[in-house]
């Protein structure tokens, strides 16, 4: 796996602290919700940045997929 520019980062954890709720474990609505919220113009930079708080959405609130066995 790839690791995250500085600025990805950054920029998804000052969204997400600005705008918790503008964002969920969508990963679609998230891509809106960037393009809204910012003037990026980079469809890739946007999609990576919503991809970042999309991971972080779902770590913040694991599902019960994760059965003990």
């Amino acid at each position: 796996m790839a690791i995250k520019p500085k600025y990805v980062k950054q920029l998804g954890k000052l969204l997400l602290e600005k705008y918790p709720e503008a964002f969920n474990t969508d990963f679609e609505t998230n891509k809106e919700s960037v393009a809204t919220l910012t003037n990026v113009e980079s469809k890739g930079v946007r999609n990576r940045i919503a991809g970042y708080i999309t991971r972080k959405k779902g770590a913040s609130n694991p599902s019960s997929s994760s059965a003990s066995a």
